[in-house]
């Protein structure tokens, strides 16, 4: 393997590795690919999560937007009959993906599930609700 020295970088070669996963970088997209499926009251969104547990997925809605986060963290040690390491592993993983779903959405009014690496979260079909204005008036000095 020779170093794409005239690409991108030195280490890229290095780091461009299947056991290595790289949130931020060109491997961004294979990370919580979501797919929305209009039912008749709803919208069902499907996020694929897999190599996460359940407790370290994270869903809230925050000024009209869903917020999905997921959160890895993983620490491999093999040691061989004298107790000397032969291979050490940590992996630590974090991902983070938004939908806007409306202003008028609570947490509660969407229903979740996580099975077999797929969150499934049914978000209903709100509408808007109209604000009835006020009349405000400007004082007027005499």
């Amino acid at each position: 393997m020779l170093p794409s020295i005239f690409k991108k970088g030195f280490m890229d070669d290095f780091f461009n590795d299947d056991f290595l996963m790289d949130f931020g970088g060109k491997n961004r997209n294979v990370m919580m690919k979501s797919d929305i499926k209009e039912l008749e009251n709803s919208y069902l969104l499907e996020v694929e999560l897999p190599g996460f547990a359940k407790d370290e997925i994270k869903a809230e809605v925050n000024n009209g937007y869903l917020i999905i986060e997921a959160t890895h963290n993983e620490n491999k040690d093999e040691k061989d009959k004298e107790g000397k390491y032969i291979r050490k592993e940590r992996y630590s993983g974090h991902c983070t993906r938004s939908f806007y779903v409306g202003e008028n959405l609570k947490e509660e009014d969407i229903k979740g599930k996580f099975e077999n690496g797929i969150l499934k979260l049914e978000v209903p079909k709100k509408a808007a609700e109209e604000k009835v204005e006020e009349k405000k008036y400007i004082q007027i000095e005499g």
